[in-house]
């Protein structure tokens, strides 16, 4: 840790003590109120175009939550404001963007290759790796922090928004500081779906970031179709003067709407990473506990707990009865094992293109090994975590967990009946 990082964290933790005296006094806060949060947004861009108003009540219940149940600290308060209201701007610009060109509507996105998974099953290794292809093409982060104007090819790897979303991605490092060791970020690194998606307010990300769990159970029950619109127009922006030859994308909360990524792309290709839910729903809780407390004045490990078994328990049975329904074809999906993955990932890569008859050239395998090599496995700092602290009884997630096991031949990693 340097002694600028441990200086930040010392203004962050003033900053938010100063904070609470502010809130035990009654003094008025950084607002979250939905008229403000479109203001500021009209103000930063002027523009005031927002697009289809489908995402006016996912925002409603986004801010309600924040202000009610999250539990912010006043530099989460802020950071929660900013993050709103960049999200809101972007919005508003890629509307811009698209009444200037509609040529940009018009890009194809053709077979789109989608990894898919619970958190924490080898899904960030297998999508970075494939980004080594030279024939891929993922979203960076500074390209989703900032799609507008759309990036080009001659500056793609120098365009200032690189810096500029390094800078930010800094700053959350100060807040989170364990997060690196569990999920690598990076202005240039791929970043995943439910930040594409952000933008309609209609994704997992918000009740990941902050407790916001009345949101959350209302987006369980919506229909997320226009989440996956929105996600293919930022893709059609984010191409329009950056070609992509295969877009290789990720995310474990595809999992619950499967049937809305298939209706946005109705050619896409699945890669679905497995690996025991038990290991997976320690660390995922963990991951959970450590954004949640990046932002929050406390947080309840075991509801955090019981949140995450929910939730996942849900997510594996909708991808299940999904895929058993037969309404797309078996051979669309590949299985990947988490272990497999780790014991010889080139050998899963090489299976994945033979599956889907994507040429595999020796350059592309070259830089796949030397991604490997200049990451090792923790490269970051190791992510210790335990059941117990969340309130999670193997015995009972076993059972709840057998059946997706026992389909998918999962091995168990934890000791049990």
């Amino acid at each position: 840790m340097t002694a600028l990082s441990i200086a930040l964290g010392a203004a962050v933790r003033a900053a938010n003590a100063l904070g609470a005296l502010l809130n035990q006094s009654g003094l008025p806060l950084i607002s979250l109120e939905e008229g403000d949060v479109l203001a500021a947004a009209r103000r930063r861009t002027r523009l005031d175009d927002f697009g289809d108003e489908d995402f006016r009540e996912p925002l409603r219940m986004v801010l309600r939550g924040l202000d009610d149940e999250a539990r912010l600290t006043l530099i989460g308060r802020i950071a929660a404001r900013e993050d709103v209201v960049g999200l809101l701007a972007n919005r508003l610009r890629l509307q811009e963007d698209g009444k200037r060109h509609p040529e940009i509507r018009a890009e194809q996105v053709s077979q789109p290759l989608f990894i898919v998974g619970m958190p924490r099953t080898g899904s960030t290794l297998l999508h970075h790796l494939l980004a080594q292809d030279p024939a891929s093409r993922v979203a960076q982060a500074w390209e989703v922090i900032a799609p507008s104007p759309p990036p080009e090819t001659a500056t793609y790897a120098t365009d200032p928004r690189i810096a500029s979303a390094a800078r930010k991605l800094g700053w959350f490092d100060t807040l989170a500081p364990e997060f690196k060791a569990i999920h690598p970020l990076g202005a240039q690194l791929a970043l995943e779906c439910i930040a594409i998606m952000s933008p309609s307010f209609r994704t997992s990300r918000f009740h990941t970031s902050y407790r916001v769990p009345t949101y959350q159970n209302w987006l369980e029950g919506q229909d997320l179709g226009p989440a996956y619109g929105f996600h293919r127009r930022m893709l059609q922006q984010l191409q329009w003067r950056t070609p992509a030859g295969r877009w290789v994308l990720k995310a474990p909360s595809h999992l619950f709407a499967l049937d809305a990524l298939l209706g946005a792309y109705p050619d896409a290709r699945i890669v679905q990473t497995h690996r025991d839910p038990l290991t997976v729903l320690g660390s995922v809780a963990s991951l959970t506990a450590i954004l949640h407390g990046a932002f929050s004045r406390s947080i309840d490990l075991a509801e955090i707990g019981r949140e995450v078994s929910h939730r996942w328990t849900s997510g594996l049975e909708r991808a299940m009865q999904f895929r058993q329904g037969g309404a797309v074809a078996a051979d669309r999906f590949v299985d990947v094992h988490y272990h497999d993955l780790i014991r010889d990932p080139l050998a899963v890569v090489r299976r994945i293109y033979a599956h889907f008859e994507i040429p595999l050239r020796d350059t592309a395998e070259t830089r796949m090994r030397g991604f490997l090599e200049a990451n090792p496995k923790d490269k970051h700092g190791s992510h210790r975590y335990t059941l117990d602290s969340f309130g999670l009884e193997p015995d009972v997630l076993i059972g709840r967990f057998k059946a997706y096991c026992e389909h998918f031949g999962v091995p168990r990693e934890t000791p049990g009946p």
